[in-house]
């Protein structure tokens, strides 16, 4: 989907869909529940009053492509989840009004976040419909499970920013297959920002990401880590055992498990459906 406006109270809202989701302009909030003039710098006074924002930036707010009148540029955004957390931090009598609004435009992103369930029931239905395998279905979602459980280790043991999230995802990439995540796009032929690597991995892919970040998270727990730096000796750790089990698979089978295979023609078949029932109604 292209980037949307969308009006609370008049007043205009940027969004985009992003990781099947709606993302909001984080500065486009501040200065309609404020009316500050400088929402930039009403966000830095912010994040210095409240300490457990600023440690938590990096999982609230997300650099996002947006068209404007000098072109593409990157604008920090928020899901509904992390839009939720910045109105905790502002004082304003639009606040209540601004949940209400909020909620009509993520509602289903909002039940998910009081109901984990509902996102699996949700995620299943979405694989479903696009024409994925089941026995693939069952091995993302339970990757998806792990790799909420490695974040959720992550943040509890001092990482905080997205960029300290990233290295240590392509420290197991690495040593996994051999690969960082956008070097493993590409070998895919993935060119969209929005395309999901996990989303066009085989079932060995699948399972080998899945056996490198739990391993990640075993190590991790196991030794204490604590900070970036002994994380990201445990994500080599963790990478280097799935490594290690594809190298040994690859041995004993003669074939490599690193695939340049991808579900692009699934959304290709979705889409043509989609254009197909547009033109029966």
């Amino acid at each position: 989907m292209k980037n949307k406006l969308i009006l609370f109270e008049g007043k205009e809202i940027r969004r985009t869909w992003h990781n099947e989701e709606w993302w909001f302009v984080i500065e486009d909030i501040i200065s309609i529940l404020t009316n500050s003039i400088d929402p930039k710098g009403y966000l830095k006074d912010m994040r210095r009053r409240d300490e457990e924002l600023a440690k938590g930036w990096g999982q609230i707010a997300t650099l996002l492509d947006f068209q404007t009148a000098g072109g593409i540029q990157k604008i920090n955004c928020a899901n509904t989840e992390g839009a939720f957390r910045l109105i905790q931090s502002i004082p304003s009598p639009k606040a209540e009004p601004f949940k209400l609004w909020l909620a009509k435009t993520g509602y289903e992103r909002i039940q998910e976040i009081e109901n984990p369930e509902l996102a699996q029931n949700r995620a299943r239905a979405y694989y479903e419909l696009k024409g994925y395998p089941k026995d693939w279905i069952e091995k993302r979602l339970r990757g998806i499970a792990i790799r909420q459980d490695l974040t959720k280790e992550w943040e509890d043991r001092g990482v905080v920013e997205e960029k300290d999230f990233a290295i240590l995802t392509n420290e197991i990439s690495k040593a996994t297959f051999g690969k960082t995540v956008q070097e493993y796009k590409d070998f895919k032929g993935l060119e969209r920002n929005n395309q999901n690597l996990r989303d066009h991995m085989t079932d060995w892919e699948l399972i080998l990401t899945m056996v490198g970040e739990k391993a990640t998270t075993d190590i991790a727990i196991a030794k204490d880590a604590q900070g970036f730096s002994e994380n990201k000796d445990a994500a080599k750790e963790g990478g280097d055992i799935a490594g290690n089990t594809r190298r040994q698979i690859e041995q004993k089978t003669g074939k490599t498990l690193v695939s340049s295979d991808n579900f692009m023609h699934l959304t290709d078949v979705t889409l043509a459906k989609k254009e197909e029932k547009k033109k029966l109604n």
